[in-house]
């Protein structure tokens, strides 16, 4: 069994979900601290004048640990309706934005009290969106309570994971001798991004939230992600 884990995120880009495709289960690290400069309430769309950040105001009071699934929601920012005029202006005119925008409008005329909810409600739509079927579980309810390396390496023998799927940066932290140790190969997600038809800047710009080829490519986008990428069943060999 192949088993990737990550941190909740908002409007993740496509290698988050390459990452999910490519697994046979995916576990959202829901239980560790948010940090600072986490893509968990912040992600990059693409406008006329180039990259956009989009950030969802949280509530953290000072130095103080706080889990990603506690995290509340500042609602006192008036974001929503930003986020989602921001979404109307950059995309109205791409070819699939129609598709999905009642989705969007209804997300963001909703109250969210905590951000986890919100991360979750739009990470399972766009894994419907594209094509993913990769079951997903919560750490918060596999009962470790490890840290670091050896977080990782419990989750996935928690899990019964055969393979862990890590993001490139897990080179520098992960002990593979304590994975081989337990039975379980590592294999690193190296994303190839592809490039598609894009509205907004001159020249491709890598990196922005899946949304922005899911509303240029529309279904084209779950195999798009893809491309020259490694498959679930190259990293299981």
């Amino acid at each position: 069994m192949i088993v990737s884990i990550n941190q909740p995120a908002y409007l993740p880009w496509l290698g988050y979900f390459h990452r999910i495709a490519a697994s046979d289960l995916h576990i959202v690290l829901d239980h560790v601290d948010i940090s600072h400069g986490s893509f968990a309430n912040r992600n990059k769309v693409l406008g006329p004048n180039g990259p956009a950040w989009l950030t969802v105001p949280v509530r953290i009071k000072g130095d103080a640990p706080l889990a990603l699934n506690q995290v509340s929601v500042d609602n006192s920012k008036n974001w929503a309706r930003k986020h989602w005029a921001t979404l109307e202006q950059f995309y109205r005119r791409a070819p699939h934005f129609d598709d999905h925008a009642g989705f969007f409008r209804d997300t963001y005329e909703r109250d969210w009290e905590l951000l986890d909810p919100l991360n979750a409600d739009i990470t399972g739509y766009l894994n419907q969106a594209l094509g993913i079927t990769t079951p997903l579980r919560r750490s918060s309810a596999l009962g470790v309570t490890s840290t670091k390396s050896r977080l990782v390496l419990d989750l996935c023998k928690a899990a019964g994971a055969d393979v862990y799927l890590s993001g490139t940066l897990g080179r520098d932290y992960l002990d593979e001798a304590a994975f081989a140790q337990e039975g379980i190969a590592v294999r690193y997600q190296d994303y190839a991004h592809p490039e598609y038809p894009q509205r907004g800047a001159a020249g491709f710009v890598p990196s922005m939230a899946a949304i922005d080829a899911l509303f240029n490519c529309g279904p084209a986008t779950g195999e798009l992600l893809m491309r020259g990428n490694p498959s679930r069943d190259e990293y299981a060999a």
